[in-house]
């Protein structure tokens, strides 16, 4: 049996769509406020793609920069794991559309749709693929159009979400960014807490779906909150576990931008210091499967990380699903 090969990144991207959606202009067309939505979420704004944009663009941009980044042409690239619940189109998969676009000639791929939790399932499955020996070098996207699927008249769920891309590139026996350890898991009995009830096998589209907009998301938020909390702490506390750390030993929590306030309550009840955790969701909200990977990118290029600092991603969403992986940088 082959010795399993270390996995690092050699490379990071991201994009974020140009229009800008504020607090504040919510207030035009639902009952709500600035006020009311920062001090119950800590997001200020959300960036909203055009309407002539669809996941792949998204995507290819934030690929690119995680190429350009890496130093690397898009023909050492071997596999492209998207991870979205945005796809382009239901068949075929977005990694097709992103393979063709950035020349990635030698790749095959195939998209995840794991919701907030995507990216980090997408990088657990290349990692373990590069480990094998299977491939040496994969490209990993978590990307969403969240737009397209919100209820607009919905101000529980319309608030919370943004688009965006980001993007990260693994290979064996990477210099920088070694991960330790990911892990993932599911608690399918609350699948629906955060779910998009129409449009697939179970209940196909019909006009009176549409009419009562049961094809858009929909969400629970007092029971995202409680379990959100709850599984962040848990998640940190067992990959510092699993690999000998402690809390003490963490430089860096790069969490999955859900709300200040499920963040601050889970940090707290670790004794974690709020500068050791990066926040960005006030200016983006939460972009699902982007999320984590839109952070990390936004960290490396701000020059917040240095040889040796230990990592913590961490994600949680809809199916109820979870992940999390440790880097030593």
């Amino acid at each position: 049996m082959n010795e399993l090969r270390e996995v690092g990144i050699i490379g990071t991207g991201h994009y974020v769509p140009e229009r800008s959606m504020t607090n504040h202009d919510f207030e035009k067309f639902l009952e709500t406020s600035d006020e009311w939505i920062t001090q119950r979420t800590g997001i200020r704004a959300r960036r909203i793609a055009a309407d002539d944009q669809a996941c792949s663009d998204l995507c290819v941009i934030a690929a690119e920069r995680a190429l350009d980044d890496a130093g690397i042409d898009a023909s050492e690239i071997d596999l492209i794991i998207v991870a979205t619940v945005t796809p382009d189109y239901l068949l075929p998969n977005t990694a097709c559309f992103v393979q063709n676009r950035i020349g990635a000639v030698n790749a095959g791929g195939w998209d995840i749709a794991n919701a907030c939790t995507g990216f980090l399932s997408a990088m657990m499955s290349a990692r373990g693929l590069i480990a094998s020996g299977n491939i040496r070098t994969a490209l990993v996207i978590g990307a969403e159009k969240l737009s397209s699927i919100l209820n607009w008249q919905d101000r529980t769920s319309a608030i919370l979400f943004g688009d965006g891309a980001g993007a990260m590139i693994l290979r064996a026996d990477a210099p920088d960014g070694r991960i330790l350890f990911t892990d993932s898991g599911l608690d399918g009995a609350q699948w629906d807490v955060i779910q998009r009830p129409a449009g697939g096998s179970r209940e196909p589209l019909t006009h009176e779906i549409i009419e009562e907009r049961r094809h858009l998301m929909s969400i629970r938020g007092n029971e995202v909150f409680k379990f959100a909390v709850r599984k962040f702490r848990t998640l940190i506390k067992g990959s510092l576990e699993q690999t000998g750390h402690g809390i003490d030993d963490l430089t860096l929590v790069v969490p999955h931008q859900v709300n200040q306030r499920i963040i601050e309550a889970a940090i707290d009840a670790l004794a974690i210091d709020l500068d050791r955790v990066y926040v960005n969701l006030d200016r983006f909200g939460n972009t699902s499967a982007a999320s984590v990977p839109i952070a990390f990118d936004e960290v490396k290029r701000a020059g917040r990380l240095n040889k040796g600092d230990l990592i913590s991603m961490v994600a949680f969403g809809s199916g109820l699903a979870w992940g999390s992986a440790l880097v030593r940088w």
